[in-house]
């Protein structure tokens, strides 16, 4: 039997979140170690192809719930549990790869069922499900004096001496943990995103590591948003960060309206929430291809 000499890639970026596409079928293995370690040696911006993260399809667990099964690893090889950029770019990838034909569908994520749905412009809205506000379930632990803390808004409290020995932030969870921080609060000003983004991603109240969003009210549907990404650093954007954002502006009443503009560095999305718990949060933002390209396969398989 021959082997291919090549694994074929996809190059995507969802408002420069950049993202390579792998198909599953293409790969010599699905063991989550090789793929953490094939992650770190492709989104390698110097010796790889360049990347926040890498995605790869693979068979569903439950083919009677799901359409496809979505894996995806940052680029230091941590696996993510969701990425918002990342599963529109992933839907697109489905369809113009044929892995599947229709234009919505359920993906099983480890953040639960995800449903994307492509319009005919190709930008995708997705279903993101209901954000999760317990603490305990983001996960985030509270000081004592907040204990049993859910988002609401009441802000939640953080160790945090350089603001004066606490910050007020918003711990929500979209499958992958959350840390919104508004610019009225007491402190935000000392902040400085390159070195509180890493102080706060590894923050022991965050036992899971969290991503950081700083967020600049510009009107009442629009917030500016500076995204510390975990396991990337610095993204362009981050289509979680902006769903947990507009649901903390909703929630805090930052905003009276249930659709707000989240203006990222590398562009907009927009993010719909009808404000009750259990209500699904929708995500509307482009995905595009920038280039194809073949790996190796002996380059590959030296990740194994």
């Amino acid at each position: 039997m021959t082997h291919p000499t090549t694994i074929p890639f996809t190059k995507m970026h969802g408002l420069g979140n950049d993202f390579i596409m792998i198909k599953g079928d293409h790969l010599p293995s699905l063991d989550l170690q090789f793929l953490s370690k094939l992650a770190k040696t492709v989104c390698d911006r110097n010796f790889g192809i360049g990347g926040d993260g890498m995605i790869v399809n693979a068979p569903p667990t439950d083919a009677s719930q799901f359409d496809v099964q979505f894996l995806y690893f940052n680029s230091d090889g941590s696996q993510a549990e969701m990425c918002g950029n990342g599963i529109r770019c992933f839907a697109l990838f489905l369809l113009d790869e044929g892995i599947l034909s229709q234009t919505s569908f359920t993906v099983e994520t480890p953040a639960g069922a995800i449903k994307p749905q492509i319009h005919p412009d190709r930008s995708v809205r997705v279903d993101m499900g209901a954000p999760i506000l317990s603490a305990e379930q983001v996960p985030f632990t509270p000081l004592e004096s907040q204990a049993g803390y859910t988002a609401n808004a009441q802000p939640a409290l953080m160790d945090y001496e350089k603001t004066g020995g606490t910050l007020a932030v918003y711990p929500i969870s979209m499958g992958n943990p959350h840390c919104i921080i508004f610019d009225d609060v007491a402190g935000f000003e000392t902040l400085v995103p390159s070195v509180d983004g890493p102080a706060l991603e590894t923050h022991l109240q965050f036992p899971k590591k969290t991503n950081v969003e700083f967020t600049t009210k510009i009107n009442d549907n629009t917030f500016k948003v500076v995204v510390w990404e975990r396991g990337c650093g610095f993204t362009l954007a981050c289509g979680t960060g902006a769903c947990a954002t507009g649901v903390a502006a909703i929630l805090s009443g930052r905003t009276t309206a249930s659709t707000v503009e989240v203006q990222l560095p590398g562009g907009s999305l927009w993010i719909e929430w009808a404000g009750n718990p259990t209500d699904s949060v929708f995500m509307t933002g482009p995905a595009t291809v920038a280039f194809k390209g073949q790996l190796p396969t002996a380059w590959v398989n030296e990740s194994l």
